[in-house]
């Protein structure tokens, strides 16, 4: 192969890959403002389905947990505060698990939600289930502890997956929990951080 062929070879690669490029960023300016907007109305569909007697979800502020950044909101009909809503984040057995909450004045949960997770199918994604989001209505602060017998009044393990269940109980929820009562009672309601 003579120095010609190598550098003609070289120029080849060199425009196939400018032109690659270009099209890729193409694809990205074109597609990157459309998956910021179908994310955003996931999102606020997620946060109606927490409290749906809400007419607003005022966002109060942003937190951090493992890292993660998070938010939460009050949930208001009219001037009536009916509750909050928060996003945390559990360390599972395999992922982060990204979990959204909602509670009443009283900071006893109305609803669970999972939004994201990479857990072991058939165990650990059974923190998608009704039967297990479930468990979690009506409890406080107190009662985000993990039980492997029946019968209990805090949260039970799902059988063969208890490092999910602790991720989204006590690592999640409670530490949300906390976080918001902390924050409500210090005033704070932009910019938080919890490790």
């Amino acid at each position: 192969m003579t120095f010609k062929d190598i550098m003609k070879i070289t120029f080849n690669l060199v425009v196939l890959y400018i032109v690659g490029g270009l099209l890729l960023a193409t694809v990205y300016s074109k597609t990157s403002p459309i998956i910021f907007r179908l994310n955003e109305e996931e999102k606020q569909e997620a946060l109606r389905q927490m409290m749906p007697e809400a007419e607003l979800n005022e966002k109060l502020g942003d937190w951090e947990i493992h890292e993660k950044h998070a938010e939460y909101y009050a949930a208001k009909k009219g001037e009536e505060t009916l509750g909050y809503i928060v996003q945390t984040f559990g360390k599972g057995y395999s992922s982060y698990i990204n979990i959204l909450f909602s509670v009443n004045s009283d900071f006893k949960i109305q609803k669970i939600d999972i939004l994201h997770h990479a857990e072991t199918p058939g165990l650990g994604d059974e923190i998608e289930f009704d039967s297990f989001k479930n468990l979690f209505i009506g409890k406080g602060v107190e009662q985000m502890k993990v039980d492997k017998m029946e019968p209990t009044d805090n949260i039970l393990a799902i059988t063969g997956a208890t490092i999910s269940t602790r991720a989204v109980a006590e690592d999640g929820i409670k530490n949300g929990l906390i976080f918001l009562k902390s924050a409500l009672e210090g005033g704070q309601t932009h910019g938080a951080s919890s490790h």
